[in-house]
């Protein structure tokens, strides 16, 4: 699991956005490390934020994005019924099972992301209220999206981790390492 993000080759910048998705998804997987899914499910704090939960929705919410610039339809598709479901493990999932989407996820963003002619071509938002109507966005902006909302949600999956065993951030580097 990265935890530095060496340099670039020069003028990668495919690489180079892909490195650091890849850098945060690591401290979302370094969060779980030893973990029961009964730990991983636990909501320390006052938000409805499990560990679990979390690699879920980044895993969701980087295939659904990866489909919409692929002109598809996401795997799954969330709406006010079922929000509170990308959130949490449900119907047996585990924790290793949403690890292991997330590392066929991610190898489909990256393969897609290599594949696109130009990280300037661009594809329709969806027709929701949040978006402006009519709106695009480039391949270059997801990945950089992926990157944001991905290291928001790592900033939370360390707090969530401390709060549960005072485990940090650095001891889970150690950890990962071994």
């Amino acid at each position: 699991m990265v935890t530095h993000v060496p340099a670039e080759e020069y003028g990668d910048e495919r690489g180079a956005l892909l490195s650091f998705l890849e850098e945060q998804r690591g401290g979302i997987r370094r969060s779980v490390l030893g973990l029961t899914d009964e730990q991983a499910a636990a909501k320390p704090s006052a938000s409805e934020l499990s560990l679990g939960g979390l690699v879920k929705h980044v895993a969701e919410v980087e295939q659904s994005w990866i489909a919409r610039a692929k002109g598809e339809e996401p795997a799954v598709q969330r709406d006010q019924s079922n929000w509170h479901e990308c959130l949490a493990l449900v119907d047996g999932e585990s924790v290793e099972s949403q690890l292991a989407y997330w590392e066929k996820v991610a190898a489909e963003t990256e393969a897609f992301a290599r594949s696109v002619p130009s990280l300037d071509d661009t594809f329709a938002l969806p027709d929701q209220p949040w978006f402006p109507p009519e709106g695009r966005v480039s391949v270059r902006w997801v990945l950089l999206h992926l990157i944001r909302e991905t290291a928001r949600h790592a900033g939370h999956a360390d707090i969530i981790r401390e709060s549960l065993d005072g485990k940090t951030a650095f001891e889970l580097v150690a950890l990962a390492a071994k």
